[in-house]
């Protein structure tokens, strides 16, 4: 559905995005994550037309983004990072002025109208000025005026930024409630919003895009934890090759545990191989990162091991 190939966008001298490529299948939930200054709102602008890339390529359901602007846009929802609404327009004013703004048939208004309301639960404050609703409300507003026209893809630029903890939590349910008919983008400096919404992350570095992955495969690593009842060093160093020990400690109480690297098909080798020694084991299983550690090591602030 999106195809983004060598993507790039300077401004004099500055390279805010750096030859990215990517693309995105119908139906997907992805996290742009980055720090910011990463590029990712960059990279949103350009995805939906309004800022121009200096160099590269953009096709949405085969169209170019440079020829085809108007209907690509017609086919996108998007929330920028600072959504321009009108404050003292009332809800369902602002949404009927943008249903024009999106080109929606004047027989239909009325129908996309009610459908954004309720998608976005402002059925309560439909009638009351934007100037008088809470931050959380305004975001709604902001997510109900990009799907007013229901968009295929939609396109959210730090859908969180400033909400409680609350409000946090009701626009993670919106979210998920608009990926079961549309594919979603989401930019966010904030890890833990695309652990809850989203099944895959690009990670964007200083303009460049560093990782583009599912998170259960980000997730994984070649480390394996072993604690035992005994000292396993002698049986592990007979099956694993040498340097692959990471770290070794004595808990007390007979308790030994280990880090090491090692391919998850060598578990079984490694489980004769202490059962032979007649080692009590108490786990040997898969580490697994979380997010947070590997956002910190693509971005340098942790070591490799």
């Amino acid at each position: 559905m999106i195809q983004v190939e060598n993507l790039s966008r300077r401004y004099g001298d500055f390279t805010a995005v750096d030859r990215v490529s990517f693309s995105v299948a119908p139906g997907e939930v992805v996290g742009l994550l980055g720090h910011n200054g990463a590029g990712k709102t960059t990279i949103m602008k350009m995805l939906t037309g309004f800022l121009e890339p200096t160099a590269g390529r953009i096709t949405i359901d085969g169209l170019d983004i440079g020829q085809d602007t108007s209907a690509i846009q017609s086919r996108i929802g998007y929330l920028p990072e600072n959504c321009p609404v009108w404050p003292e327009m009332t809800v369902i004013d602002f949404l009927a002025y943008q249903a024009a703004l999106h080109h929606v048939p004047e027989a239909d208004r009325n129908t996309a109208i009610a459908r954004a309301i309720r998608r976005t639960d402002l059925k309560d404050k439909a009638t009351s000025t934007i100037q008088t609703l809470s931050r959380g409300y305004r975001q709604r507003v902001g997510v109900a005026q990009a799907i007013l026209h229901d968009p295929k893809i939609v396109i959210l630029d730090e859908p969180t930024n400033g909400l409680d903890p609350t409000q946090i939590h009701q626009m993670r349910a919106l979210i998920r409630e608009l990926s079961k008919t549309a594919t979603v983008i989401v930019s966010t400096h904030i890890l833990q919003e695309v652990q809850a919404v989203c099944e895959r992350v690009m990670i964007m570095r200083s303009g460049r895009l560093v990782v583009d992955k599912h998170l259960d495969e980000l997730r994984e690593t070649d480390r394996i934890r072993l604690v035992t009842g005994a000292d396993a060093r002698p049986a592990l160093d007979s099956v694993l090759p040498a340097a692959s020990l990471l770290a070794e400690t004595s808990t007390g109480n007979n308790r030994f545990e280990y880090h090491f690297k090692a391919d998850e098909t060598r578990l079984p080798v490694i489980t004769d191989e202490l059962v032979a020694a007649n080692i009590p084991v108490f786990a040997l299983a898969p580490e697994h990162r979380d997010l947070e550690r590997v956002f910190a090591e693509v971005n340098g602030e942790v070591a490799h091991d």
